[in-house]
């Protein structure tokens, strides 16, 4: 299928810097482990007296997240049908998740539509068709940074949900590190994919500004950055490219600007703990209510 390139999160280049973020950062296991303790209470709320289940999710990368919501999904309610919509931008991300789904034997029996556009692409094409599809669980994973608008996606896919339907939204927390570096250097860093810096605080200022209910959760994380600061180090190279939303970190700065880059990251949003520099990757999970 032949793809627009304007409807894509991510390209080649940007998809392994986001590989390499994952593997290094630890970030879905932290993610996993508060979701374990969350979402059964929650699904058993949802699914209730439902002869089916529906789920949508938004910007789902490789889809690690999501086979493991799904399995728990399924575990909860063993026998009843559920739908699984994907929406995500990246060829090279959706293809890594549906190899993962042709791995996954529990998976075999979930029906999955795939979406290969962004969020935005996807309200628009939603909208012209006429067709809202409505789910009981909605999924948006670090992905609120690369709408334009937050406060028209969040209402867009609010609209989406069934009666007792939840919408979860996990986000960097107020002040963790990307936050603190994004907000510093907005002007030269957001210029891209990436056009401003949210995290939890956003969000929940655009909640309560709608008036929808919701539940904050917090998800706990902080991973190992100290290769960034050899500029011989891929692994390095790669984080900052993810960090700062470039293609080339070492190429998208003068000196002098990417010198007080490395600065601000290694002395205001880390923290050093056996010789290692670590940085906070402290995230909010906000379950938001239909």
């Amino acid at each position: 299928m032949a793809v627009d390139p304007k409807t894509t999160c991510y390209d080649d280049t940007r998809a392994q810097s986001f590989q390499s973020y994952i593997q290094q950062s630890g970030q879905h296991k932290a993610v996993l482990r508060s979701l374990h303790k969350v979402l059964p209470g929650e699904f058993k709320r949802i699914g209730v007296d439902q002869s089916s289940l529906d789920v949508l999710s938004v910007g789902s990368g490789g889809g690690e997240v999501d086979v493991e919501i799904l399995t728990l999904l399924q575990s909860t309610f063993p026998a009843v049908p559920i739908t699984t919509d994907i929406v995500e931008g990246s060829t090279q991300l959706t293809d890594n998740f549906k190899a993962l789904v042709t791995k996954t034997p529990n998976l075999q029996k979930i029906p999955f539509a795939w979406h290969l556009m962004s969020s935005e692409n996807y309200e628009t094409q939603v909208k012209v068709k006429g067709d809202m599809k409505k789910f009981d669980f909605i999924q948006m994973v670090q992905m609120l940074y690369y709408v334009d608008n937050l406060t028209d996606t969040i209402t867009f896919y609010h609209s989406l949900l069934k009666n007792n339907g939840r919408l979860m939204i996990i986000i960097g927390a107020a002040n963790c590190s990307y936050d603190i570096l994004w907000k510093t250097y907005k002007k030269e860093l957001g210029v891209g994919i990436v056009r401003e810096s949210r995290s939890s605080a956003e969000v929940i200022a655009c909640l309560k500004s709608l008036g929808l209910k919701y539940e904050e959760h917090d998800q706990p994380n902080s991973f190992d950055i100290t290769e960034c600061f050899n500029p011989s180090n891929q692994t390095g190279k790669n984080l900052l490219n993810f960090m700062t939303a470039k293609n080339n970190f070492y190429e998208s700065f003068t000196p002098e600007l990417r010198a007080g880059i490395l600065n601000h990251i290694r002395n205001k949003c880390s923290t050093e703990k056996d010789g290692r520099v670590m940085f906070n990757n402290n995230m909010s999970c906000i379950l938001v209510h239909a």
